[in-house]
């Protein structure tokens, strides 16, 4: 069951960070569109998702964990093809498909099969597709998974970018130090329930006010926390 009131404001970069079986991706599914809840809504611009499906998911980019690409598709054909599939037109975005596959280091591979890249170009493909309708929330699950260094630098400087311009972006980690660094504001979701959110700062304070953590904790230590760091230590001293 997920129990979750959340609001994602546009120019903010929001991590959402769980254990293993916590609720993330099940949650962002239902903010994408794919899964619907068994109660509440959500809205996406002022749009319900339960009344307008359509229109409230032409406001939204959502890639899933597993990236599923049509190897049979050139990656061109496959910008085509998302762009299509959200009632764009292709002839007057090529402009855009050009850019994009430059700003992901692609370009040698428009002409190329989807099926020959490489499961890290794959990721960035999937990323530019989501580009191409211009949404105005991105919901991504797991972005730098499988990303070599630069390619997840080149992500996360391009995720920024995105949201200087006023893009919403939630994004799911489980690298304590990505979400620190690259997040204005962080959620921590336990057992299907929001247990915090803010900003690092706001989490601090909240962790320290159970006697927990102190004042300068890390995310990682926050995160411990507040959802059962006492029965990980109790884990390791076992193995010790």
């Amino acid at each position: 069951m997920i129990d979750l009131d959340l609001t994602l404001e546009g120019g903010v970069i929001f991590g959402f960070l769980g254990p293993n079986g916590a609720g993330k991706t099940t949650a962002i599914k239902m903010m994408a569109g794919i899964l619907q809840p068994t109660s509440g809504d959500v809205d996406v611009g002022g749009i319900r998702m339960s009344a307008e499906p359509s229109r409230a998911k032409r406001l939204i980019g959502y890639m899933p964990q597993d990236v599923f690409i049509y190897d049979k598709l050139t990656v061109r054909e496959f910008l085509r093809f998302t762009c299509e599939l959200y009632g764009g037109d292709f002839r007057r975005e090529q402009a855009r498909a050009v850019e994009l596959l430059d700003a992901f280091e692609l370009t040698g591979k428009a002409g190329a099969l989807c099926g020959s890249l490489s499961g890290g170009q794959k990721q960035k493909l999937m990323l530019a597709s989501l580009l191409m309708h211009r949404p105005k929330v991105l919901l991504l699950d797991e972005p730098t998974n499988g990303l070599d260094p630069k390619s997840a630098k080149l992500v996360k400087d391009l995720l920024r970018k995105l949201a200087a311009q006023g893009m919403a972006v939630l994004m799911s980690t489980h690298i304590m130090e990505v979400a620190e660094r690259m997040c204005d504001r962080i959620g921590i979701i336990h057992q299907g329930k929001l247990v915090a959110q803010g900003t690092l700062g706001e989490l601090r304070a909240q962790a320290a006010r159970g006697d927990g953590v102190g004042g300068e904790a890390s995310l990682e230590d926050i995160f411990l926390e507040l959802t059962g760091g006492d029965n990980i230590t109790q884990l390791i001293s076992l193995l010790e």
